[in-house]
């Protein structure tokens, strides 16, 4: 059997299902796929990486360097509206915000997320590297775990991982069999399963896309998102990821989720926190 040919950046259904449509200045159609959905809902960051788009779209640059996105009401798949404003533009960086809005059965506007982002141009940035953040520790790639290995673990839809191939390090998929190591840890190496290689908008879904943390802490169920920033720190070289989660401190019903991304030339090319409600199963 002929092998499928690997999807390109900008031809892919990562950036078919990403796109939007300018209406008119500053607004853009927009249409959300349920193939990006998790349980009851549309993924927080493929919802993140269309927004992103249509905030590259409008501002005078068009990577993200910093995107911090409030998600207020849980979006469904179905037809969308995103209204952007650019707040400041400057020579090297410009910032502006947007609005998905989808609508009630009445008609009326219901807003589902707004984000503020601040773009540049990762081009021109400083090749001077000063770091002692490392790469994580992990299996193979062969020696993982993906989602056909196993138990679907929750109730729901689970369309988003067929779009995915996210293989999970061993030490972090003892939910899976009901033995959760109680350490609030996920790792795994992380692709597009129709091979197209990661961008700085794709890189936004990335940093949402392994399942949370809180599976680890023993428990199961939609942890939705409350407020997730993400800095893209470099354009990510071909091949796979690996995204590395940590939550210190689950409390009040709340927790964080800190997320480190790696290209395949050992750069850390994304990182992000979150604040989510925990599972109340």
């Amino acid at each position: 059997m002929a092998q499928a040919a690997q999807a390109l950046i900008g031809d892919s259904e990562f950036d078919r299902d990403t796109a939007v449509t300018l209406r008119e200045e500053g607004v853009y159609d927009a249409e959300l796929s349920a193939g990006w959905t998790i349980i009851h809902a549309v993924n927080g960051g493929y919802l993140l990486a269309m927004l992103g788009r249509a905030l590259g779209e409008a501002l005078p640059h068009s990577d993200p360097f910093s995107v911090s996105a409030h998600y207020l009401t849980a979006s469904v798949p179905g037809p969308a509206l995103i209204r952007t404003q650019v707040v400041r533009t400057g020579r090297t960086l410009s910032t502006g915000q947007a609005s998905l809005f989808q609508y009630a059965e009445d008609g009326t506007e219901v807003e589902r997320i707004r984000v503020l982002g601040t773009y540049g141009d990762l081009d021109s940035l400083s090749d001077d590297i000063r770091t002692s953040a490392k790469p994580p520790a992990m299996a193979p790639i062969e020696q993982c775990f993906g989602p056909g290995d196993g138990p679907a673990p929750i109730p729901g839809s689970s369309a988003i991982t067929e779009r995915l191939n996210i293989k999970l390090d061993p030490s972090t998929v003892g939910w899976a069999v009901g033995a959760p190591s109680g350490k609030g840890e996920m790792r795994g190496w992380f692709g597009l399963a129709d091979g197209r290689d990661a961008d700085p908008y794709s890189l936004l879904l990335t940093v949402d896309a392994l399942p949370p943390t809180s599976f680890e802490l023993g428990l199961k169920g939609w942890t939705p998102t409350i407020e997730l920033t993400t800095h893209i720190r470099c354009r990510p070289a071909p091949g796979p990821l690996r995204v590395s989660i940590t939550t210190r401190n689950l409390a009040g019903g709340f927790l964080e989720e800190d997320a480190d991304v790696w290209d395949s030339a050992d750069r850390l090319v994304a990182q992000s926190r979150q604040l989510a409600r925990a599972p109340r199963s």
